[in-house]
């Protein structure tokens, strides 16, 4: 298992020791937040594929159409 040393402001100390009990410490905490961020990336990514496909398939997406599927998926 490696170590990363990550310098944090006070800001983002208090936000990780107030996370750091649900998620059984700093450390585990940080990873969860590494999981966390790389399943939203993944999501993006996805996004962008479909939105591609859609595009390609059909005619170029409406800005109104790309609002509706945002907020409608929380993305």
């Amino acid at each position: 298992m490696g170590t990363t040393t990550v310098r944090l402001d006070s800001d983002d100390e208090a936000l990780l020791d107030m996370l750091a009990p649900e998620y059984g410490g700093r450390s585990s905490a940080i990873r969860q937040a590494l999981r966390y961020l790389a399943a939203d990336r993944t999501r993006q990514n996805a996004l962008r594929s479909f939105l591609a496909e859609w595009e390609a398939e059909e005619d170029p997406i409406d800005e109104a159409d790309i609002v509706g599927m945002s907020e409608r998926y929380c993305l």
